[in-house]
């Protein structure tokens, strides 16, 4: 079931599902996706958690609201939904673009969190090369031509090992990617470009953070971020090892059961 919130003259649409009790779960979706990728997920953690997974603006059923899409005002309207909610403090996990998200909302709303998960995500701003394969991005769909380029983007997320074994999830992947529209795609390429690097912000280390990486990841080298990264010590890393870019449904249950612990542990102690 989805319900959504008017936010600035355009609607955001979000489920919640799940446990009424404890600190709710909110799941953020990356790039090319909505929170339906989050569903196998959310059956499993619903159980112990309030599950609340949002679709970021330009993404899923939410609404486009400008040409960039900042991870700033992507922070705030996850703060609306919550507010809506009457949620004063959540645990945050962000998948990707997601998790720039997640350490926007960090910046702006620390108080409201609990602690949050960085999944396959980094805090760092965009390299050059990175910036240029956006703007090739933009390219292609500004041609009308997106249907040249999510098959790919999709297909990489996974390790290659893993293409024919989650065969079914890759093509849901690929059609969530297909409805996204041009301009939503546009806007949230324009606001990954333009972020800050926030990783001063994550290693003052003010909220407990969980960092999940995948071995395979093609888009995040793991060794690379972690020895550029000073971590502190409200921090616990888990690499999956038989994960590329998609650990929630390559090692679904692995990472389920790491998230609710690192979670349960938060609340035994705080």
């Amino acid at each position: 079931m989805k319900y959504y919130i008017y936010y600035k003259g355009g609607k955001i649409f979000y489920s919640d599902t799940g446990a009424s009790s404890g600190t709710p779960l909110v799941l953020l979706h990356g790039y090319l996706e909505s929170s339906e990728i989050w569903s196998g997920f959310t059956k499993r953690l619903s159980s112990d958690f309030r599950v609340i997974s949002i679709d970021l603006p330009g993404h899923g059923s939410s609404s486009i609201y400008s040409e960039c899409h900042t991870m700033e005002f992507m922070a705030e309207a996850v703060n609306e939904v919550l507010a809506g909610l009457d949620v004063s403090k959540a645990f945050i996990t962000g998948h990707s673009l997601g998790g720039y998200v997640v350490l926007a909302f960090l910046e702006l709303f620390p108080q409201k969190l609990k602690g949050y998960c960085l999944f396959h995500s980094h805090p760092y701003a965009d390299t050059p090369e990175a910036v240029h394969k956006r703007e090739r991005e933009i390219e292609i769909v500004r041609s009308g031509k997106k249907y040249l380029m999510y098959p790919d983007n999709v297909s990489m997320m996974f390790a290659s090992d893993n293409l024919t074994k989650f065969q079914e999830a890759l093509n849901v992947s690929k059609e969530i990617a297909s409805r996204t529209s041009d301009e939503g795609i546009i806007s949230v390429l324009k606001g990954m470009m333009a972020r800050p690097s926030r990783v001063g912000v994550l290693e003052e280390g003010s909220v407990p953070f969980l960092w999940i990486l995948g071995r395979h990841d093609n888009y995040i080298p793991h060794d690379s971020v972690l020895s550029r990264t000073q971590l502190p010590s409200s921090a616990r890393v888990v690499i999956l090892e038989k994960s590329g870019h998609m650990g929630f449904v390559e090692e679904e249950s692995l990472s389920a059961m790491i998230i609710s612990d690192f979670m349960k542990e938060l609340n035994r102690h705080h």
